[in-house]
């Protein structure tokens, strides 16, 4: 392994100079600078971590806060993690993940160990018992999610609000009055989830203003689940033309089943997804959706954090705009018999 007092021999400079332009605790000269650099790249020195913390106390990581919990779709979550991951790195950071449902508990020991020089929250729910813990510490964090008070928390987040209402705009457009929402597990609703209950209110405020019926299902996902969710809907609403799905698990089943009982999407029924583009384009039906910019909010996620880190950052909240792509399950509603 290389060490400092061998970069410092091959760069021509004291290990003490090799140390300052590590550390940038003195303004070292640009040729300077430059010499120790290329000494570091040319034989491959990587400073000892622990070394490093206790000179500067930092840690140079980000600890990453995600449960992984059965009745969330994990691709997108785990899709963010390594946008936040690859973002970090190339600010000279690591991630810590933590994927326990420690909730406060999880909070209290980064704040109080030192892992970790900052926290980015993941699966925020409207009123997240780990927001009173963030609000109280110094320590720089940023919640991918929205809870329902911002107040002294930065946050990054899809505009879920602005997504529902979008969904209901375009079957609207499309003619469609009575529609069904197929929505998360019903223990998403339970811990009352950001993301969830800001489409549903977003969907529903917009339906009124344009006067569609708006019947919502939580399902937990999977054939036999979508099947008695499907049977309710038409039991409650035979009328029902327009579905908005948020529940990744529900797609095909909701598709197969609509097959099975000889309604033709997009011709009888149309589907709105909200999803990654990768389920909505690999879907037995090309699917009309609004894509999960998991790439744009683990990257956004990091940025707000470095700029807190280097005394730069505010308390923000950044919403990032939806945008719906027409595909092949979305069509004009069938005409009244």
């Amino acid at each position: 392994m290389v060490t400092l007092a061998e970069v410092a021999q091959h760069a021509g400079v004291s290990a003490s100079t090799v140390s300052y332009v590590l550390s940038g605790k003195r303004s070292i000269s640009a040729g300077t600078r430059q010499r120790v650099e290329e000494s570091i790249q040319v034989l491959g020195y990587h400073p000892n971590a622990g070394a490093r913390a206790l000179a500067s106390s930092r840690s140079n990581i980000i600890a990453l806060m995600i449960p992984l919990r059965t009745d969330m779709y994990v691709p997108v979550m785990m899709e963010i993690a390594i946008a936040v991951t690859t973002a970090a790195r190339s600010h000279g950071y690591d991630v810590l993940l933590l994927t326990g449902e420690e909730g406060p508990d999880a909070v209290r020991r980064i704040t109080g160990s030192g892992l970790a020089d900052a926290m980015i929250l993941m699966d925020v729910e409207l009123d997240d018992e780990r927001l009173p813990l963030l609000r109280g510490t110094e320590q720089p964090s940023v919640l991918i999610g929205l809870p329902a008070d911002t107040s002294g928390l930065t946050c990054v987040d899809l505009d879920f609000g602005a997504t529902g209402a979008l969904c209901a705009e375009h079957l609207a457009m499309l003619g469609h009055r009575d529609i069904a929402v197929i929505g998360e597990a019903p223990a998403v609703y339970e811990r009352h989830t950001g993301f969830a209950e800001r489409t549903l209110d977003g969907l529903r405020s917009r339906s009124r203003e344009l006067g569609l019926r708006v019947l919502h299902r939580p399902c937990e996902g999977g054939f036999d689940a979508m099947s008695l969710t499907l049977a309710r809907v038409f039991d409650e609403r035979p009328g029902t033309t327009g579905f908005v799905v948020q529940n990744e698990s529900a797609v095909e089943p909701l598709l197969a089943l609509l097959r099975r009982q000889g309604r033709a999407v997009p011709e009888d029924v149309s589907v709105v997804a909200i999803c990654p583009d990768q389920v909505a384009v690999q879907a037995s039906v090309r699917l009309t959706s609004v894509a999960i910019p998991a790439q744009e909010m683990g990257r956004n996620a990091v940025e707000q954090l470095i700029a807190k880190l280097a005394g730069q950052g505010a308390d923000d909240v950044v919403l990032i705009a939806p945008e719906l792509t027409v595909r092949a399950s979305t069509g004009p509603a069938p005409s009244a018999p």
